[in-house]
């Protein structure tokens, strides 16, 4: 399993380009999850439902599941958080993790930026870096970074193929 984190400032159009990936990828037949770290207090239950009164009584874990899919909520009651590579340990098997947020794990990166945000590179010299998806007419704002085009997700997805030996 192949892990590409999506890094880039808030708002650059990292899920965007996340989700404009996704189904040109798995047409060229690479099968593709996603990991999205929060940054906010979230929840994927809703308070009365039975399982979030389950949660709310103390269960560690509660699966809720239909004839169509199914979730597990686990309540991390460690006072770390939890890391990376314990959730990806936890998932199926497929060619491509995508990963947004998570800058702190090695892994390589493709970063999405834009020159009007007026702010910096966020990988600047990191060694991860792939690439820097930028509208075209940012690119080559420094000759140490492989740029693509953002607004060619087929490209990105091309590059990415290639990236992992696919045709």
């Amino acid at each position: 399993m192949k892990i590409l984190g999506i890094v880039g400032w808030s708002g650059s159009g990292k899920t965007t380009l996340i989700e404009r990936l996704i189904p040109l990828l798995i047409a060229r037949d690479i099968s593709v999850s996603t990991v999205k770290r929060s940054h906010h207090g979230f929840d994927v239950d809703t308070e009365g439902k039975d399982s979030w009164r389950h949660r709310k009584a103390g269960a560690y874990e509660v699966m809720v599941a239909s004839e169509r899919r199914w979730a597990l909520m686990r309540e991390n009651r460690e006072a770390a958080e939890i890391t990376l590579d314990s959730l990806l340990a936890r998932m199926a098997p497929v060619d491509l993790v995508l990963v947004e947020g998570f800058t702190t794990h090695a892994h390589p990166r493709i970063e999405v930026w834009r020159a009007a945000e007026g702010k910096p590179l966020r990988a600047g010299s990191d060694p991860g870096l792939l690439a820097v998806a930028a509208p075209r007419s940012d690119h080559g704002r420094d000759a140490t970074h492989s740029w693509l085009d953002l607004d060619d997700a087929d490209a990105v997805a091309g590059f990415i193929a290639a990236w992992l030996g696919h045709r």
